[in-house]
């Protein structure tokens, strides 16, 4: 099946599970990473994505830098530092974004997922921002890939190509993804 229709198909479901009282476990990404003194980059939530707004509070709490992507030209995006006290600015797509006052390279990517599969690919909304982000980052220095998502969102295989980049971790509300 093509990404585009797992996508939408994948979608649909999450859009109709998201009326349920859908938490999420933030303390099974806690044990499974080491946050101390780590700059996390995280993802704003839009689309029925796993709220982790609450997560923020959290990781900011450990003495934890977080950064937000933004978009850039050319399917490009960055990361800049971002506190859950600063204000947000929509992007094109209507994506809550930082200022670009401080760009940054995360240690730890906390990867938003449409799809995912055993193998630890990923679908997501087709732009390829994150697997350009990573292929570039990955060149300067390792960066751990975390992606989260509910146990529904678990496909049999992601048709995979070569630009697609595989995560170090998918954690859900089930299990853990190595």
């Amino acid at each position: 099946m093509l990404k585009s229709k797992i996508r939408k198909k994948v979608l649909k479901i999450r859009i109709k599970k998201s009326n349920k009282n859908n938490s999420f476990p933030f303390s099974k990404i806690l044990k499974e990473i080491n946050i101390k003194k780590k700059i996390i980059g995280c993802y704003y939530p839009v689309n029925f994505e796993i709220n982790i707004l609450d997560f923020f509070k959290e990781l900011e709490s450990k003495v934890t830098q977080i950064c937000l992507p933004v978009i850039k030209k050319n399917n490009q995006m960055d990361f800049y530092l971002w506190s859950s006290k600063d204000l947000l600015k929509l992007n094109k797509f209507g994506i809550p974004e930082p200022e670009q006052k401080k760009r940054v390279i995360p240690d730890i990517i906390i990867v938003p997922i449409v799809a995912f599969d055993n193998k630890l690919y990923r679908i997501g909304y087709g732009g390829g921002y994150y697997d350009r982000y990573i292929n570039k980052i990955s060149k300067k220095k390792i960066l751990l890939k975390v992606g989260i998502a509910y146990s529904y969102q678990k496909i049999n295989k992601v048709p995979a190509n070569k630009f697609d980049k595989k995560l170090d971790i998918i954690i859900t509300e089930k299990n853990i993804l190595k």
